[in-house]
């Protein structure tokens, strides 16, 4: 019968030989095969937009998958908290009334109405998160939340929503992107996400190691360099190949000032590399 990865084989097999496949295929079924040429058809495509001037695309393409988009929410709709549906009926209640900020163990205290450190202090143990994660960038008080309770459900959460954010916004991988400030913005905001946390996220480090062979050192630079100084710690063979030959490549053919950032955002590389090996360290062996 006619099996769906058959299905796909034989689509594949009808794309470079249409004269061998004969029989007739359904219009839609799953992606079995991704096409490696998309990253650079992606890049070509873009630089011959700049050289020649804009012109009217018909989808855009992220690293050769992705198809465009809506642009009908707002870049910062994702950063605001929501209000919690479980919640929007106390939350007009205690409006009227001078409510105690301590919740009994059976509720959950809703974010929106988090304003202060001490009431964090008080309900740590029954905070309800938002369902839009990237709320959590812009509020201090739920980030001390992430470093005090490590709950890898919220982390892994705002991981995901974060890696969505960047593979779809990505103003070198989407061909004709006008949201080129916008997206400094985010990047911005993330930055400042690392450094309140002093750690580096996953999502970024999958992100960064995916563009930069796409990067032109010029769109975003101050910002990509100081994503680069938080990336996790881990093998020197992946640093290599992912980071310092990506890098290296636009080191050599670029200005002074742009040696100097790369020389400088490796340095604080290094800086937090070795910050945080100190903190396990004293961690694993207490005086």
């Amino acid at each position: 019968g006619m099996q769906s990865h058959l299905q796909a084989l034989l689509s594949l097999y009808k794309l470079f030989c249409p004269e061998q496949v004969t029989i007739t295929l359904p219009g839609k079924m799953k992606t079995y095969f991704k096409n490696s040429e998309g990253p650079w058809k992606a890049a070509i495509t873009a630089i011959r937009q700049r050289n020649q001037g804009t012109s009217p695309l018909s989808q855009a393409v992220f690293l050769g998958t992705s198809q465009p988009h809506s642009r009908k929410r707002k870049w910062n709709a994702q950063l605001v908290i929501p209000a919690s549906s479980t919640n929007t009926n106390k939350l007009e209640k205690d409006k009227d009334s001078n409510h105690d900020y301590l919740y009994s163990t059976n509720e959950s205290f809703p974010v929106e109405q988090l304003r202060t450190f001490p009431q964090l202090l008080q309900n740590i143990q029954h905070l309800e998160f938002p369902s839009q994660m990237g709320s959590v960038l812009t509020n201090p008080l739920l980030l001390h939340y992430m470093n005090c309770v490590k709950d890898e459900s919220i982390y892994l959460r705002l991981c995901y929503w974060m890696g969505q954010m960047l593979q779809e916004e990505c103003t070198w991988c989407v061909v004709d992107n006008r949201y080129e400030e916008e997206f400094k913005s985010f990047l911005q905001t993330v930055y400042k996400a690392e450094c309140f946390l002093q750690e580096g996220f996953s999502a970024c480090e999958e992100f960064l190691y995916k563009t930069l062979p796409l990067w032109d050192g010029v769109c975003c630079q101050s910002e990509v360099l100081r994503l680069v100084s938080w990336i996790p710690l881990s093998s020197c063979s992946d640093i290599k190949s992912y980071l310092y030959d990506p890098l290296a490549q636009l080191f050599f053919t670029s200005s002074v000032y742009f040696k100097c950032s790369v020389l400088e955002s490796l340095k604080e590389l290094l800086q937090n590399w070795l910050n945080c090996n100190g903190i396990q360290v004293d961690s694993e062996f207490p005086p």
